[in-house]
Order: structure tokens, then sequence, then C-alpha cells
């Protein structure tokens, strides 16, 4: 009688704590999601996916310039050196500037674009003062969160079965799409820096949330650090991003920045759980396969 009373204590403060996170996540003010049709970058989110836009930007226009100017050369050497206009073709065979010209300007353009690349690679590869540090582990096919700076339980989280999806309310399909919907997002508290640590049970996976600039492989017998910082509060959806298996497409990643203040109390609400959470038999407590 004990038992069942615990578990149903557990029960209603883990129905609680996910139907007002998911009220929260209804009322943010941001939600990222990829659209139909989208060609460039998502909004940035972060400061490493902000440099990482400024970057791309910045190569586009080099890009754009250099071809333009060898589309440029090429009409010039189409229009003066026609077979009409030039009867007796030049027979020159080389010129010194041009070879220096054409081998020293593209290692300068090329020096200039690794010098910002490097000092943003060195940017996203360091984690300066975490203030939460958070594990993920992934799974065939769902993963799993941990926080181990809290007393709190590892949580699961999969990806909302077609059909419990179908009975969502308008608004919760446009906030919460078909695919990317978990029963379970990530949860952190917004301008805090987030260390994450990722590591694998079974084959290659890799965390990614486009909206991050984070994209890091998960592997077995491995921890792979990765970070970020969290600008504004919303929802941020991701994916597996490596082929894993059969469902490799039904491994979403939601991400839920919030407020110090709503994490503090998301976190001493998932105390209470953990503090009220029986004694589980692992191997009776494996995960099936996700419903697709």
């Amino acid at each position: 009688m004990m038992g069942r009373t615990r578990t149903l204590a557990l029960a209603g403060l883990f129905g609680v704590g996910v139907a007002s996170l998911f009220a929260g996540g209804a009322l943010a003010q941001f939600v990222d999601l990829p659209h139909r049709g989208q060609m460039n970058l998502h909004d940035p989110a972060t400061p490493v996916m902000e440099k990482l836009v400024s970057l791309h930007t910045g190569l586009l226009w080099v890009i754009g310039l250099i071809t333009l100017l060898v589309l440029v050369l090429m009409l010039y050497v189409f229009v003066k050196f026609r077979a009409s206009a030039n009867p007796t073709p030049s027979t020159t065979t080389h010129n010194t500037l041009i070879e220096v010209a054409w081998t020293v300007i593209p290692v300068i353009i090329l020096v200039g674009i690794a010098i910002p690349s490097f000092r943003l690679l060195y940017f996203m590869d360091r984690t300066k003062e975490a203030g939460l540090t958070v594990k993920v582990t992934a799974h065939q096919w769902y993963w799993t969160y941990e926080y181990p700076d809290f007393k709190v339980d590892a949580i699961d989280s999969r990806m909302v079965p077609l059909e419990d999806w179908a009975k969502f309310s308008d608004a919760d399909k446009r906030d919460r799409p078909r695919l990317l919907a978990t029963d379970n997002p990530l949860v952190v508290p917004a301008n805090v820096n987030v260390r994450v640590l990722i590591t694998s049970t079974d084959v290659m996976h890799s965390w990614a949330v486009p909206a991050f600039g984070v994209k890091q492989d998960a592997i077995i017998g491995r921890s792979n650090e990765t970070w970020f910082n969290v600008v504004k509060e919303g929802l941020f959806y991701g994916q597996c991003s490596q082929i894993c298996g059969d469902n490799h497409a039904f491994m979403p990643i939601a991400v839920k920045a919030v407020s110090k203040a709503e994490f503090d109390k998301w976190i001493a609400a998932q105390s209470k759980s953990a503090a009220l959470a029986p004694a589980t038999d692992v191997a009776s407590a494996a995960p099936a396969t996700p419903a697709r």
C-alpha cells in the first residue's frame, strides 16, 4: 500500500511538472523550427551560432566576388580572343607576373579565411566557466539527459508517437511539430554557459541543434564535450545527425531554454520526484523500441 501511494505521488508530481513545462512552451515567444523551402541557416540562439552565421555571410561575399571575377575573365577571353578577331593566335606560353599573382592572391585569400575560422574553432572548443553541466547519452533510438550537479533522476527523451501527436491541439502541433516533438525536452537556463558531455551506449550517434551551432558525435566508451549559451528563452529542435539504424529518423532533440528562476523551480520539482521514486529493477525498466 505504501509503495502504491509513493508511486501515485511520483506520477502526480511528474505529470504536473511535464504539464507546466509544456504549458510554458506553448506561451514561449520563440520556437525554433525548420521551414519548408528554407535555404538559409537557422536564426542564431547562441554566441557560437552568431559567429558561425557571421563567418558564413562573409564567406558568401568572398565566394560571390571570386565567382563574378572568374565569369568576367571568361567573358573577356571569349570576346577578345575569338577566332574572328584573332586570325593569328598568340604564341605566348607563360607570363611570370600573372603566374606569381594567381599563386599569391589565392594564398592570401585562404589565409584570410583560415584566421577567423581557427579563432571560431577555438572559441567553440573551450567551455568557459560553465554554470551547468549536462550529460547526454544516446541510445537506439532516444536520448537520456542527466544533471550531475543536482540530485535528480535521469530523463529519457523520446519522440512522441504519431498516434499521440495526432491528438494534440492545433497550437501544440504548431509548437511541437510532427517527428520533432518529444515527451521530455532537455531543460536549461537561458544566458548560462552549459557544458554538454555526450556519449553513447550502442552505436555512433550525433547530437545536433542547428540554432545553437552545436553538432557533436556520441561514441560508445568516449565522452565528447561541447557547450552552448542560449541567449533567449524558447523551444529549440534538432535531430540525430548520424545514421544509427532503422529508427534514425525518429530520434529528435528538443531543448527548452527558460529563465533561471523557472529552471530552479523545475529542478526542485524533479528533486522531489527523485526523492519519492521507488527503487526500480534496471532489467525491467529497459526501454522498448520507439513507436513511429
